[in-house]
């Protein structure tokens, strides 16, 4: 008796592990909220009932860097906030990801001052940046779907 005549037409999937890690990482990421300004707002209300991110795996906001893979800075970074940012990020588990949400976020946007940092990626490596000011939660959801294809392109690392 072999497989044909267990499954019947169902028929068999395989994939490669590589895809498999990838779909896995894709809908299960865990964002950590790190709001700072008024992207925050319209980053909460993607996470209600109208935008609705759990469908995406994301049903709750992690305040914890070690639950989270998914870093969302939305807002202006001032330099006092840079080194908090950078250690919750470095605090993150391997691999995680990181959209800029906003124009404060991405080039300090209106503020062009002494006290702000002119963009997160001088802190932190940005994979997707979400334009707006504030950005509409129908941004914020185009970012994550973007992250999503960047993510199932990835390349499994031999860790050492």
């Amino acid at each position: 008796m072999g497989v044909e005549q267990k499954l019947g037409n169902m028929g068999v999937v395989t994939i490669s592990l590589e895809n498999a890690v990838n779909w896995a990482r894709t809908n299960a990421m865990w964002p950590m909220l790190f709001g700072l300004a008024c992207c925050a707002i319209e980053m909460m209300s993607a996470q209600s009932a109208h935008y609705d991110m759990s469908r995406f795996g994301m049903e709750l906001m992690r305040a914890s860097p070690r639950q989270s893979d998914l870093m969302i800075v939305a807002g202006r970074v001032s330099r006092k906030m840079a080194p908090v940012l950078r250690r919750l990020y470095d605090q993150m588990p391997d691999p995680k990801w990181v959209i800029s949400m906003g124009d404060c976020a991405s080039c300090s946007g209106v503020f062009n001052n002494y006290a702000l940092v002119q963009g997160v990626d001088e802190v932190v490596p940005v994979d997707v940046y979400v334009a707006g000011c504030p950005p509409r939660p129908e941004a914020l959801l185009h970012g994550i779907l973007t992250l999503h294809e960047k993510v199932k392109n990835e390349k499994m690392v031999k860790w050492s």
